[in-house]
């Protein structure tokens, strides 16, 4: 079985993120970079697939050269080889023009199941995924919390409101990781220094022969704005209490 996860770097959680002065994006500097953790689902998934059913696992990211550290990160959790797409014009590129250049670069290899994130933590799009599969001209399930691969086809389970969607498909097909699908591992020492070997191919837009031109760009990055400090009811009563707060809430929050 060949099995594609698409990755993604993105700010640690616990990062604090700062709005460039002129709004054109956030200030890099000290920033942490990681794994987007829905993509680490998607990893985990393949391994284990790939372990039931053989196959190999190969990584492909779209970003600029600290990126390669991701994908190592991938390599060392058991993946075998890696395609590192950095070309400068596609830096901040748009959910289509970055799926543009992944499924560019999948065409390329054989692929039976493609895994993304369900959306990435930075930018919160949630698009990649879906518009890969167009490309691709393949099916795909998104927001899957349980999968199972036999015979041809694979049937995954997506949470809706209230219920549980069981939907099934032949391959190849995408599928957008949700959180409970699995527990992703930790990598390794010995997986580590194994990553350090193993293949990333390196490819440009003009190596995959596709547009940069982005459908869509942000325009101004804003902060939000910040929080009022908040109150404290005084009082001696608490019927006194309650008349003060229900005057804030009508007067000043004008939630009532």
């Amino acid at each position: 079985m060949n099995i594609v996860v698409c990755v993604k770097q993105v700010p640690d959680t616990e990062a604090l993120i700062k709005v460039k002065a002129d709004g054109s994006g956030i200030d890099e500097g000290g920033i942490k970079w990681v794994m987007n953790p829905y993509d680490e689902f998607g990893v985990e998934e393949a391994l284990k697939l790939k372990e039931k059913n053989g196959g190999d696992v190969t990584i492909v990211s779209v970003g600029p050269a600290r990126a390669l550290e991701t994908i190592r990160t991938a390599l060392a959790m058991g993946a075998e080889k890696g395609i590192h797409i950095n070309d400068p014009a596609l830096e901040g590129a748009d959910a289509y023009t970055t799926a543009s250049a992944l499924a560019a670069a999948i065409k390329e290899i054989p692929h039976d199941i493609v895994f993304c994130g369900m959306r990435a933590i930075d930018d919160d799009a949630g698009q990649v995924g879906s518009i890969l599969a167009e490309l691709l001209g393949i099916p795909q399930v998104t927001v899957v919390t349980k999968l199972e691969v036999a015979d041809g086809k694979a049937t995954a389970v997506k949470a809706i409101e209230g219920a549980q969607l069981v939907i099934e498909t032949s391959l190849p097909c995408v599928i957008t990781a949700a959180k409970g699908l699995n527990e992703p591992r930790y990598a390794s020492l010995p997986g580590i220094m194994k990553a350090k070997k193993k293949p990333v191919d390196v490819k440009d837009a003009a190596a995959l022969g596709i547009s940069v031109a982005a459908k869509a760009k942000i325009v101004k990055m804003m902060p939000p704005p910040e929080r009022a400090p908040g109150k404290i009811v005084g009082g001696e009563e608490a019927a006194e209490k309650a008349a003060q707060l229900v005057k804030l809430l009508r007067e000043e929050a004008k939630v009532i």
